[in-house]
């Protein structure tokens, strides 16, 4: 038995499934990326290179700098 699937083993509903979660995914990395290259660093919750790298993390990364990684006024 084969654990590993290829994707032409998946679906049509899987593939598009995939597709929309990896939009998704470079959305959100995407828009925090520009908000932190953007926003002055005294706005910003911790060192700007700590946060980009943070947006490497899929979903959980950009979503954690969105939620805690900017100050609010």
């Amino acid at each position: 038995m084969s654990g590993k699937k290829s994707f032409q083993d998946l679906t049509s509903d899987q593939k598009k499934g995939l597709g929309i979660l990896s939009s998704i995914q470079f959305l959100l990395a995407g828009a925090a990326l520009v908000d932190i290259w953007r926003r002055p660093g005294s706005e910003i919750n911790g060192p700007k290179a700590a946060w980009s790298a943070a947006c490497a993390v899929n979903f959980i990364g950009p979503i954690a700098y969105f939620v805690f990684g900017r100050r609010r006024n």
